[in-house]
């Protein structure tokens, strides 16, 4: 059971908390916002109109990517690090 809810599932399902979170905080903004808000573009390629849908997909994108690129970093990182302990050359 230790396996289950420790170590790596952990970390992920926390993340695809914080980017689910992200999503509903959009779609509230989206809906209960100042009406005054502008389109934002995603990542200079896309723009999203200030909708609960646009303002939830822009959160969880950028959330998303903010946080699962290091994390992925560090889980390439400590894979490298732990093979290299293990005596295997990557």
């Amino acid at each position: 059971m230790s396996e289950t809810l420790g170590g790596r599932s952990f970390v992920v399902g926390f993340y695809l908390l914080i980017v689910a979170i992200t999503g509903a905080v959009g779609a509230v903004l989206g809906t209960a916002g100042p009406g005054d808000l502008t389109a934002v573009e995603l990542l200079g390629l896309v723009e999203l109109q200030p909708t609960p849908l646009g303002l939830a997909v822009y959160g969880m994108v950028t959330v998303g990517l903010a946080l699962g690129v290091p994390l992925a970093l560090v889980v390439v990182v400590s894979r490298r690090a732990g093979a290299e302990r293990a005596g295997e050359n990557t």
